[in-house]
């Protein structure tokens, strides 16, 4: 099977899981074809791989254009590699523009099957933009197949865009190999006395909810010896930084920036803290809880289904006290929570839904 995979290439869940399926799919022996304007991230540093190539996207800079055409130089891009390389399948992650670009490149190369993957945001907030909404809803009908990462996001693609056509839920997955506690952690580094360790991960977007992460740990360090990592950046870094201090906890808080490797500092925590107002999977929940940390989170989107009830405690959105309690719950019996994270991470193992996507391009193709 050749496979194109459009996504973006960023730090963002979709990219993630997009790249690790491309991972996945070379090596169980399929042809992936990256398509986009960068290399995605984590494809940095994966050496030589004779089943995965990357194709750049250059975007024309005319005087006349006041923004640059990107969507098209896309387009014109995965024209190419289709007719050059004899793809079988484009397989676009989240759908604006990625979809529509799909759909409009089967209909100029007349030899290519579309996936579609939604994500969430390109749901809950690009698809719902009433400038895009028609754009989104075309994208979605016109592609062969429609995959959702969670029944949740299914079922809101139906309600906000009156898609009528199957969506099939393939969930999110986690390489569980590497994806687990490592025994040698920088864990002294940050809880130097042994406090217990909260950490979050994210790109700090207000959705993100980063303002709540404080105030939960703020309510449990004042019950016992605590430290926070945040990993990540973007907008809310410094109101985030600000609250810190106006509750006296900055001394606690370690904002470490964006990290490639994050199983190091997984395994140097005790709770994730998810408190954000839409999660359409949560894979930084499901990512921690690989790696034996259970995760406190909003009762939101597709979270139930990923954390169901052995990976963590849910709260309802914005119950600060609420998931307070619950981290403090999970610490008091820290060994059998982590257990059950773990077990409850093993239902989403990469090669079993890595096979479910092979399956779904064998019958789209036929």
């Amino acid at each position: 099977m050749r496979v194109g995979v459009l996504c973006y290439p960023t730090f963002g869940g979709s990219g993630v899981v997009a790249t690790e399926l491309g991972k996945g799919l070379a090596a169980a022996g399929h042809t992936v074809h990256f398509i986009n304007h960068t290399l995605p991230v984590r494809l940095h540093g994966n050496g030589f791989h004779d089943k995965l190539y990357y194709h750049e996207v250059s975007v024309p800079n005319y005087p006349l254009f006041i923004y640059p055409p990107f969507t098209l130089a896309l387009t014109g891009r995965v024209v190419q590699v289709i007719r050059e390389q004899g793809l079988d399948v484009i397989h676009a992650h989240y759908a604006i523009p990625h979809s529509l670009v799909a759909v409009l490149a089967r209909q100029i190369s007349s030899q290519v099957r579309v996936v579609t993957t939604l994500h969430g945001t390109d749901i809950t907030l690009v698809g719902a933009e009433p400038s895009l909404l028609e754009v989104t809803r075309y994208a979605i009908q016109e592609s062969d197949t429609v995959t959702a990462v969670s029944n949740s996001l299914a079922q809101e693609t139906r309600d906000k865009l009156g898609i009528r056509r199957e969506i099939q839920t393939i969930y999110n997955f986690v390489d569980l190999k590497l994806y687990r506690r490592q025994v040698h952690s920088p864990r002294k580094l940050y809880a130097p006395n042994n406090e217990a360790v909260l950490i979050h991960v994210s790109n700090f977007r207000p959705v993100k909810r980063l303002e709540d992460v404080i105030r939960v740990f703020a309510q449990v360090v004042r019950e016992r010896p605590a430290v926070l990592l945040l990993v990540g950046d973007g907008p809310q870094h410094c109101p985030a930084h600000q609250l810190a201090r106006e509750l006296g906890v900055l001394e606690h808080v370690r904002f470490v920036g964006q990290q490639r490797e994050l199983v190091p500092l997984l395994s140097a925590a005790d709770v994730f803290l998810l408190p954000s107002e839409k999660e359409s999977f949560g894979l930084a929940a499901l990512e921690a809880m690989a790696c034996g940390v259970p995760v406190v989170a909003s009762q939101v989107g597709g979270l139930p289904e990923v954390l169901a009830e052995d990976g963590g405690h849910l709260r309802p959105l914005g119950d600060v006290q609420g998931m307070a309690e619950a981290v403090q719950t999970i610490l008091s019996d820290l060994d059998s929570w982590r257990e059950r994270a773990r077990s409850q991470a093993e239902k989403f193992d990469s090669h079993r839904l890595i096979q479910q996507y092979i399956s779904l391009y064998q019958e789209v193709c036929r």
